[in-house]
């Protein structure tokens, strides 16, 4: 038997209280009020357990007294699946032309992340599959980029600024 904090007296009134088929809560309450100590339910069941008491098989209640059936409000659910009340209709695509992809006028090097140097351009090539490779351009990059100067261009906006921005532009050149 493991050692526990209960003493032998507790355990006895644990085995006479259960004997009596009363419930493990009012088991603790009966041993609190007697020896002016605070074990809970869960105590009380554990050393029960641990003394082999608390099993599958219970002694019968006294007075011949049944379990309480659980209150049930409502109709029973039915177990088939249900569709909902309002349904949102699917939704109709129409089809779209693919956009063509612009493209940069030189021919990557395709170097991998380990070849590339500390002045070689960074433009991804490849991993739109599963499991293909990433590569990179690998052409001298442009001062202040990562990219190579046809990769810098095709990185950026291909839509020029609007003639108001170009005047400001040009005003501030001007200043300078």
């Amino acid at each position: 038997m493991e050692p526990t904090n209960w003493a032998p007296e507790h355990s006895d009134a644990l085995r006479e209280h259960f004997a009596k088929g009363m419930s493990f809560s009012e088991i603790a309450k009966a041993i609190n009020s007697r020896f002016k100590t605070t074990y809970s339910r869960n105590a009380a069941l554990g050393r029960a357990r641990r003394m082999g008491l608390a099993g599958e098989e219970r002694p019968p209640s006294p007075l011949g007294a049944t379990p309480p059936t659980p209150l049930r409000t409502g109709e029973p659910r039915s177990t088939e699946p249900r569709m909902p009340a309002f349904h949102w209709p699917a939704p109709v695509f129409e089809r779209v032309k693919p956009k063509k992809l612009r493209c940069a006028k030189v021919e990557p090097r395709h170097l991998s992340l380990i070849d590339l140097r500390r002045g070689d351009c960074r433009y991804p090539y490849g991993g739109d599959e599963e499991g293909e490779a990433i590569t990179f351009c690998g052409h001298p990059r442009r001062t202040g980029s990562s990219y190579c100067t046809p990769h810098f261009h095709l990185s950026r906006n291909p839509i020029p600024p609007p003639e108001r921005m170009m005047s400001a532009l040009l005003r501030l050149v001007e200043t300078a």
